[in-house]
């Protein structure tokens, strides 16, 4: 039975909060589905309403605008096209994370989501009820069951489905990214595919929210658990393959990016998305002549143009001549708004003034602190006066440690390497070079300073990077305790050292801005700990 059925994936961002702009865009690409001829659409999880609304869901009004929705879109919807669309839904005093499928005006089946994930990052059962059965609908004679992200990690609802009569999963999905996370997702669906000899077809959330991404890359599988058809990573777009009984030759199926392409491009994403959702006019930040500033500055310029990104150097008595040069090497590069603005007597008045406290005490890291803090309250006042966002520049093993500044760099509204460790910042200034120099290649060579004191490495205090990242991923991404991390050849000193480091330093955490999370374990979207606590370090 050849071109049985059609069935488009509409790949699309939808905006947490904005109901009635996402009805507009399902109204969109469901016209477009309807002039490619195609029978079916499939949206991702919670369309309407965005992913994750969060506490928005517990609105008053949120039911009654989500009511009025699928009024227009039943009113609005092509009569000849099965259309189905994610929505939270409240019946009596239950919430669902639902799904509907509307057809000839008409709601023709429903879905309730059955597995929560209840992980920090998802806490989904804080705000929804689970579904408990699910059931088949027919579209051109085919048996077709619903399922919600979730669901597929998960064996009881794919073998209802299968026991209901389905030949067809269509299942919406909110699924955020994580480096790798791709490949893990096709070989669990290729398995649930050809264990139960059914196709299916995943349609994933593309789009920036806060701390998530979501990378699309929506799939189709066949019985034999081939794919059939994958869309781009982080595009958005509608997508259209052909149901069979039998394997089908592959339809659009694009190449899994690389890692770094893929890390790159997510970040890209990310901010931009943030900067526009919140309607700032741009972003600046402070360009040290160092390696993060650097890849921040080539990610915003990317995501947003040159002409919406603004650069500062804010030189001291210890900011080596090279880094200025590098900094203004790399804003004419990139071609972006450039200034310098010496902080020497901002921090002067400031030691003046703590003259007579300080008096007979040594200096330590509070005159350090004092340049960075200097720095950030320039960078929040050109904010203030412009409407650009500060974007922070501190990466994942600094936050994790505490070798930032509360107040100082850590001052801004969006910290866009705040899940990216060191060592792969270095890989991402290798890999964005390799598309076109940006990056002045002493920038990537020089030892890592943030020279607050003469002559200062970070090596002067931290373990080499390699060595740290390795110890922090053990740590905070796979939650070993610290004598497995010694066990594996570290130092004791070392490691307890640093595992000290990084639990002393939740405080600042907690303070710290968002920033787009690209590991499967990042700080502050999956990572809670209490700042207050007696648990044995390292433990």
């Amino acid at each position: 039975m050849p071109n049985l059925l059609r069935i488009a994936q509409a790949q699309i961002k939808c905006r947490v909060g904005d109901i009635e702009a996402n009805v507009e865009k399902i109204l969109h690409y469901a016209e477009q589905a309807a002039q490619q001829q195609a029978d079916l659409v499939l949206f991702p999880e919670l369309t309407l309403c965005g992913y994750p609304a969060q506490d928005l869901l517990l609105r008053p009004s949120m039911q009654l605008r989500i009511e009025a929705a699928l009024n227009r879109l039943q009113a609005q919807l092509p009569k000849a096209l099965y259309c189905v669309i994610g929505l939270p839904w409240l019946e009596n005093t239950q919430r669902f994370n639902s799904a509907v499928v509307i057809y000839q005006g008409q709601i023709v089946h429903w879905y309730h989501k059955q597995q929560l994930p209840g992980a920090p990052v998802f806490a989904e059962p804080n705000y929804f009820s689970a579904g408990n059965s699910s059931s088949t609908f027919k579209v051109k004679g085919v048996d077709c069951t619903l399922l919600i992200c979730e669901d597929l990690w998960h064996p009881a609802p794919v073998k209802q489905a299968k026991a209901a009569g389905a030949e067809i999963i269509l299942t919406l999905n909110a699924s955020p990214f994580e480096l790798d996370k791709q490949s893990q997702r096709e070989q669990l669906l290729s398995a649930l595919a050809t264990q139960h000899q059914l196709s299916i077809y995943y349609t994933n959330l593309v789009g920036g929210q806060d701390d998530f991404i979501f990378d699309g890359q929506s799939i189709a599988l066949n019985p034999q658990g081939q794919l059939t058809l994958r869309a781009p990573a982080f595009t958005e777009g509608l997508y259209l393959s052909e149901f069979n009984y039998q394997a089908l030759p592959s339809q659009t199926i694009t190449p899994l990016l690389p890692m770094l392409a893929s890390a790159y491009q997510a970040l890209v994403l990310a901010l931009q998305d943030y900067v526009q959702h919140n309607g700032f006019k741009g972003v600046l930040l402070g360009l040290s002549g160092g390696i993060d500033s650097a890849m921040v500055l080539a990610i915003a310029a990317d995501a947003l143009g040159a002409d919406k990104v603004e650069a500062v150097m804010m030189p001291y008595h210890y900011t080596a001549q090279i880094s200025q040069d590098d900094a203004a090497e790399q804003a004419k590069l990139m071609g972006v708004a450039y200034r310098s603005l010496a902080i020497a007597p901002m921090v002067e008045s400031f030691l003046a003034t703590l003259e007579p406290v300080f008096a007979g005490l040594p200096k330590d890291t509070t005159e350090e602190n004092l340049q960075a803090r200097c720095r950030g309250t320039l960078l929040m006042a050109l904010s203030n006066k412009s409407g650009y966002l500060v974007l922070t520049t501190s990466n994942k093993s600094e936050t994790a440690v505490g070798y930032s500044t509360l107040y100082g760099d850590m001052a801004g509204g969006f910290a866009l390497l705040k899940d990216v460790p060191k060592t792969l910042v270095y890989e991402l200034a290798r890999y964005r070079n390799s598309l076109g120099y940006v990056i002045p290649e002493r920038v990537i060579e020089r030892a890592p300073s943030a020279e607050l004191s003469p002559d200062q490495k970070d090596e002067d205090s931290l373990p080499p990077y390699p060595l740290l990242d390795e110890i922090l991923r053990l740590y905070v991404e796979e939650d070993q305790s610290a004598q497995a991390i010694i066990q594996q050849g570290f130092a004791e000193e070392v490691v307890l050292r640093i595992l000290r480091l990084v639990d002393l330093n939740e405080y600042k955490r907690q303070q710290a801005a968002v920033g787009p999370r690209i590991t499967k374990r990042s700080f502050g979207a999956d990572r809670h700990y209490p700042i207050t606590n007696a648990w044995p370090r390292g433990n």
